[in-house]
């Protein structure tokens, strides 16, 4: 699925990040259905977003009735109700054959049932600010990545120390490190890296401010102590780099 395509998206369960998802998609101009079971988390996120509702997820006449059955993308953000989030997913995937149905998962086991009765993705938001904080912590550098795919990711770091002063072509990226340099963020302050919530590692990476961005570095464009390099390799490569 194509994310630029999505117009009209259902989230289905209020939660931390159910309710962060929403909120965010809709801030992206997303046309969001946020719906829950309970009225209080309903009203918070009222104001926020296209249609606020509260609904039985499992009654697929419910979801009907709020046209559920129409929109692009639906996200089964229930945590805490194991059942009834693998009946939500049946519903929506098989009876009203919503094009791409996202399932959040809290352990490796629930997400493979969530494959198997038919999830096209599922996310693991714990795991994965987990294993962000982790990566954070040990290379301090870092300040933001997110994984395209499997063993490739696009990562954000502060330039290390040994490649300052030095040009793109003495660097050598490619070669030495079989990494590719994107981007440079020229005279940016390097900052303390973001505090995580949980959830936020699976939304969209913030939008790197443009009018400092040096896209498609030149061999001979040199390295400032305070640029912040855009790079992108396999996991295995990226560790590689130095971290000082």
């Amino acid at each position: 699925m194509n994310p630029s395509t999505v117009q009209r998206v259902a989230v289905i369960g209020l939660g931390r990040f159910g309710t962060s998802l929403a909120r965010r998609l809709s801030s992206h101009g997303a046309e969001v259905v946020a719906m829950d079971n309970e009225e209080q988390l309903v009203d918070e996120i009222a104001s926020d977003v296209a249609i606020a509702v509260r609904l039985n997820s499992t009654d697929e006449a419910a979801l009907r009735s709020q046209e559920v059955d129409r929109v692009d993308c639906a996200v089964i953000a229930i945590g805490e109700n194991f059942e009834a989030a693998l009946l939500t997913t049946v519903i929506c995937k098989k009876n009203l054959k919503i094009p791409h149905v996202i399932c959040r998962a809290q352990t490796e086991f629930h997400a493979e049932i969530f494959r198997q009765i038919g999830a096209d993705e599922v996310i693991q938001p714990e795991q994965n600010a987990g294993e962000m904080l982790g990566r954070r912590l040990a290379h301090p550098r870092i300040n933001d990545y997110i994984t395209l795919a499997e063993g490739f990711t696009i990562l954000e770091m502060v330039a290390p120390t040994k490649f300052v002063g030095k040009t793109v072509r003495e660097i050598n990226l490619r070669p030495t490190y079989q990494v590719n340099l994107i981007a440079i963020r020229r005279h940016a302050e390097a900052t303390e890296p973001k505090t995580a919530e949980v959830g936020d590692s699976d939304l969209p990476a913030p939008q790197v401010d443009t009018s400092k961005l040096i896209s498609v570095p030149g061999p001979n464009d040199r390295i400032e102590a305070t640029d912040v390099l855009l790079l992108a390799g396999s996991e295995e490569s990226l560790a590689g780099l130095p971290q000082e």
